[in-house]
């Protein structure tokens, strides 16, 4: 139960100092923002070009919820696409980040043309990374529970081995392939509890939303359903807002945090604005 406090302790002071860096550089924020609207464009984009070729009726016409040759096309090349964004945005955050904790000034221009210089590695590792969540959920649809475990056990894998890839890709712009190799390595070098402030964050922020979900929305619904449909209406916008503003904070806390590993297993010195003896505790050499 000690060894339980300690940790939440540990991961509440490194999203503390993963917060101070966002508050000297607030333009950290609207990388995320703009990764969310460039998805949700993809998400239109994708739905409007499945309706204009006829997917959408061709599947309609089929008995049973059956997978086309067509739509696995679409699909494919939607996830790839996604995925892009997701790294092109989340590279561009972590490399605004590492300038930061080295004492520089970044700017959106700065952060956004680094992503740009790194568009061939980002590009490919969206392509490796779509590929890998697509045999998994492949091998989990047609497996069935043993599938399952296969997709929740490689996955948990895969994302672990994974973790620092955007910092490598941001630092040193070097391929796909040997940024999934050094990420993996870096990890083997500073293990121990090195993952704990993601976890923290995770928790934290979920619970919040979750919190947001049964006050504003829910409260929202119960004031419909009254006859207020004015304190409804405000209700949901105002639960709508933090949790957007909720999911943004997450965002950049998190490629502040990955920056701060990567920064510290590389270098062995806590970076600007983290305290020594917290990183020394968090991040404990592998014996």
């Amino acid at each position: 139960m000690a060894d339980m406090f300690t940790s939440a302790n540990r991961s509440w002071r490194l999203i503390k100092a993963s917060v101070a860096v966002i508050n000297s550089d607030g333009e950290l924020l609207a990388l995320p923002l703009l990764s969310g609207v460039a998805t949700a464009l993809l998400m239109a984009g994708f739905v409007g070009a499945l309706w204009g070729s006829g997917t959408f009726a061709t599947l309609q016409q089929q008995p049973g919820p059956h997978m086309t040759a067509d739509l696995y096309v679409w699909l494919i090349l939607f996830y790839i696409v996604q995925y892009f964004i997701v790294y092109f945005f989340n590279t561009a955050l972590v490399g605004a980040a590492l300038m930061r904790l080295d004492g520089h000034d970044p700017t959106l221009r700065s952060a956004l043309g680094l992503a740009l210089r790194r568009i061939g590695p980002i590009l490919g590792y969206a392509f490796i990374s779509a590929t890998v969540g697509m045999l998994l959920r492949l091998l989990a649809e047609r497996l069935g529970f043993l599938g399952r475990i296969i997709e929740m056990t490689a996955g948990l894998a895969w994302t672990v081995a994974t973790f620092l890839v955007v910092p490598v890709l941001a630092a040193e712009g070097i391929g796909p392939v040997e940024a999934i190799e050094k990420s993996a390595g870096l990890l083997k070098q500073t293990w121990g509890e090195n993952l704990i402030g993601t976890a923290g964050m995770s928790i934290m922020f979920s619970t919040i939303v979750a919190l947001v979900a049964v006050v504003f929305f829910g409260g929202g619904t119960m004031a419909m359903q009254a006859g207020y449909t004015t304190t409804a209406i405000v209700s949901y916008i105002f639960g709508g807002g933090i949790v957007l503003g909720t999911v943004l904070l997450a965002a950049t806390l998190s490629a502040v945090y990955q920056a701060a590993v990567y920064d510290f297993a590389v270098t062995g010195r806590p970076p600007q604005g983290f305290d020594r003896d917290l990183i020394d505790a968090a991040f404990r050499a592998k014996r």
